[in-house]
């Protein structure tokens, strides 16, 4: 029998003929669908092929119960999760928040509703697990998670599973390119400049991986109806750029496009690939809140909720207002005459220095954590900065690292 779709579509008029009872560990289970996330299949040797659809919209219990089945499901198996998260900007484990996102846009959404033209709520700052680049979740992405051993992990292997699925839904322009992305050929585009037309290629999915031991996970967005293309770039160009140097993954910009796509029907189509490629489901669960009964996952979600786990997982980076010779680029021009240095890892200060102004007592900054400073013109002058130049140099790190954001 094939019950393909999520909960509400066919996959509900199946479920009257399945089994309504059965002990994970008996033979009656396997091929049972559940309608509730359940940790003992999920484990259970005998579930080869699992398929999960998450209920909840929270990209903190999404990635967190992604993590706890990377860690429990049987070695052999092949997993598929689905999920949608509010607007949220989600970076890598080797990524410097200060550098990926515009904290100070952030901070606005959160403080002012409407701020900027924004109407969806407050956008969340969450560090994955995984590698990878920076990249924005809304309503209108889906992402989409394969967990499978690492001797069948290949980094084009499921995207073009999901390329497959946007074929079969009428996208047949769609393709993996070079960087293992998902992207769209557009022809007949004019041109603004030249008033010709040419075809133009857009990314509507990215990609990021964590290789254990024992497991693989590959998991992407796929852009379908975002309604936030166009402020996209705006949440993720992060005004301390031009002053940071980091040693963390650099994310890599590319033009975006919407799939127009409708939710449900990506999922099942996705769903229904996955099938093509390793049978039908030993389970097939969905999943929401109630997940955070599960020890394991509510400590995974505790530690991504978490500031030291955001901000103080930052690999080391320099921030300088000045050139100098690891970093000689041009820099804005600033509002004061004092040239501002640090060093900072994990998110803790190691080295601080303010040319200009040598009675301060910078070396009182260090050991200090970055973003436990809730306003840098208090800390400047408690440091013997003068009065004017803290007020100028203070502001201005609020406004350039996000102090507004970080200290909530």
């Amino acid at each position: 029998m094939r019950c393909l779709a999520r909960h509400g579509r066919p996959l509900a008029r199946c479920l009257s003929s399945l089994p309504l009872a059965a002990s994970p560990s008996s033979p009656a289970a396997v091929g049972f669908i559940r309608s509730s996330f359940s940790t003992d299949a999920a484990a259970h040797p005998s579930n080869k092929t699992q398929v999960y659809i998450s209920r909840s919209r929270d990209p903190l219990l999404n990635l967190s119960v992604e993590h706890h089945l990377l860690q429990i499901t049987p070695a052999e198996s092949t997993v598929l999760i689905l999920y949608v998260n509010a607007p949220s900007v989600i970076f890598g484990r080797n990524q410097n928040p200060w550098l990926e996102a515009n904290l100070p846009r952030l901070a606005q959404i959160a403080s002012e509703p409407g701020a900027l033209g924004w109407t969806d709520g407050p956008v969340q700052l969450v560090r994955r697990r995984s590698g990878g680049g920076t990249v924005f979740h809304d309503a209108g992405n889906v992402n989409f998670s394969v967990i499978c051993p690492p001797a069948a992990f290949d980094r084009d292997k499921h995207a073009k599973m999901v390329v497959r699925a946007l074929k079969s839904l009428g996208r047949p322009m769609t393709r993996v390119n070079q960087r293992h992305d998902i992207v769209i050929d557009v022809d007949g585009l004019r041109s603004p400049t030249t008033a010709t037309t040419a075809s133009s290629t857009f990314k509507v999915s990215g990609s990021a991986y964590k290789l254990t031991r024992l497991r693989s996970l590959h998991h992407g967005t796929c852009l379908l109806r975002s309604p936030n293309l166009s402020g996209i770039s705006g949440m993720l160009r992060s005004p301390a750029e031009p002053f940071i140097k980091a040693r963390g993954v650099d994310s890599v910009r590319s033009p975006v496009r919407n799939l127009d796509l409708d939710n449900a029907d990506f999922e099942d189509a996705v769903v229904e690939q996955f099938r093509q490629m390793y049978g039908d489901f030993d389970v097939r669960d969905e999943f929401g809140s109630e997940t955070l009964a599960v020890d394991k996952i509510k400590a995974g979600y505790d530690e991504l909720a978490s500031r030291s786990w955001t901000y103080g997982q930052t690999p080391r980076f320099t921030f300088c207002t000045h050139p100098f010779e690891d970093d000689p680029r041009a820099r804005p021009e600033l509002p004061f005459d004092l040239k501002i240095h640090f060093e900072a890892r994990h998110g803790i200060i190691e080295e601080f220095s303010i040319e200009g102004d040598e009675a301060a007592d910078t070396q009182s900054l260090v050991k200090s954590s970055l973003y436990d400073i809730s306003d840098w013109t208090e800390r400047l002058g408690q440091i013997g900065l003068g009065r004017r130049d803290a007020g100028d140099v203070g502001s201005w790190l609020n406004g350039v690292l996000g102090t507004s954001f970080t200290k909530m």
